[in-house]
């Protein structure tokens, strides 16, 4: 398809509504599925420790997938790695509809379900360094916060729709329903990328010297840092978005209603904030300050949580509303910071990096949770959380960026015609 738009620089933001989707899409199964965590724990009859282990299954699949995903974005671009993950994902989600739910006489085991999640999951990741990669290839720096926290905000997005639409339909109808909506929606955002995406061809022209110019950022600690602190950041988030329904039914006895508003808040919340910080940082040029300071905000809303959480109830869904929003709120810059740092060229790599330790936190907290509950209490569970989150504060702090001795040329073309 021949682009119909007279100037390329509008087309940017066609590009960022679709990445936008697709994120939301991910994000509805990623984030709605924990959010029925207690229907699924009754429908499947999971203990609370196979439990935690399917609801981090997603995250296991992305972790292990997404850094392969970021090369093959880098080389085979990003409209096919788009189209590839999003096609397997509903697949994957459609066989669980059919196969992996429970049924009157037979219910699914949690090893069967969980290796399903791991796939569509490990599928599913390839959205992330995708979408982004496209973003940042579109975007000027000066305006990639303020698009990457759009993208990102797609996630908390996706996530309030799930936390709304997933228990609802899993309750009235079952989950059956639940992964065939999923699997719908899929391949409905499949076909608007096979439409409407177009690519840039990225080139590459040296101008200064850099030690760092040509490195991988595969090879660069300086950007491990920066994925190491979004993994600490992700403990807020993931805590709050996978357990926060447990902790508040078994606790403090809310309905689940209540709970479903409750996340809601959270993910809208956090959503708006990320916006806030992208425009913030475009400005003032401070994504590393910011996300220094929003790693304060979570270590020390999550301690005082801890030492609070069998207390007044509005006291702890206070504490538990800002330990969350800090967790969703470094999302677009700390992507745009890692994107930016290992330079443009290897977006998709350095995306890869920084998603596949986010969603190996995904994946081991809800795993750790239980664990750290029994020899604890939700005390303890607040607490650790807390002091993670604080480990991105120095990390932040000692990376200093490397701009490598590459300045990227970006040519507005889809099959080597001009839309310009």
């Amino acid at each position: 398809m021949e682009a119909k738009y007279s100037s390329a620089s509008k087309y940017r933001w066609l590009i960022l509504f679709i990445g936008v989707i697709a994120q939301i899409t991910f994000a509805i199964g990623f984030a709605g599925i924990p959010t029925a965590g207690v229907i699924m724990r009754n429908d499947y009859h999971f203990t609370i420790g196979q439990l935690g282990f399917v609801l981090g299954c997603m995250g296991l699949g992305v972790a292990i997938s997404e850094i392969i995903w970021g090369v093959l974005t880098d080389k085979l671009g990003d409209k096919v790695v788009l189209i590839i993950g999003l096609v397997s994902m509903g697949l994957t989600f459609l066989i669980i509809s059919f196969g992996f739910v429970p049924k009157e006489g037979m219910l699914p085991s949690y090893k069967s379900l969980g290796i399903l999640l791991i796939i569509a999951g490990a599928v599913g990741g390839s959205i992330n360094s995708s979408s982004g990669s496209a973003v940042m290839t579109w975007f000027q720096d000066n305006e990639r916060g303020f698009a990457m926290s759009v993208r990102q905000t797609a996630i908390p997005v996706g996530a309030a729709i799930g936390a709304v639409l997933v228990p609802y339909i899993a309750s009235v109808y079952g989950f059956g329903r639940v992964f065939l909506i999923l699997a719908i929606l899929c391949f409905v955002v499949t076909l608007s990328v096979w439409i409407w995406m177009v690519e840039l061809k990225v080139s590459d022209a040296p101008t200064s010297t850099s030690d760092n110019g040509g490195v991988s950022p595969l090879k660069r600690m300086s950007v491990w840092k920066i994925a190491i602190a979004g993994a600490a950041l992700t403990f807020p988030q993931m805590s709050v978005l996978t357990f926060a329904s447990v902790f508040l039914t078994d606790e403090h006895h809310l309905s689940m209603g209540t709970i479903s508003i409750i996340a809601f808040s959270i993910q809208i919340g956090g959503g708006c904030l990320r916006l806030l910080t992208g425009r913030i940082t475009d400005k003032y040029k401070n994504r590393r300050k910011l996300i220094c300071i929003i790693a304060l905000i979570a270590g020390i809303a999550g301690i005082i949580l801890g030492l609070v959480s069998n207390q007044n109830i509005y006291i702890v869904v206070s504490l538990l509303i800002l330990t969350g929003l800090a967790g969703n709120a470094w999302h677009g810059i700390g992507y745009t910071e890692i994107a930016v740092s290992a330079g443009v060229q290897y977006a998709g790599r350095a995306l890869g990096m920084l998603g596949a330790t986010v969603f190996a936190v995904s994946f081991l907290i809800p795993y750790m949770i239980p664990f750290i509950l029994k020899l604890t209490s939700w005390n303890g569970v607040w607490i650790v959380v807390g002091v993670v989150s604080l480990i991105a504060w120095p990390l932040m702090v000692e990376v200093k960026r490397e701009t490598g001795n590459k300045e990227v040329r970006i040519s507005r073309t889809k099959e080597g015609k001009s839309i310009s």
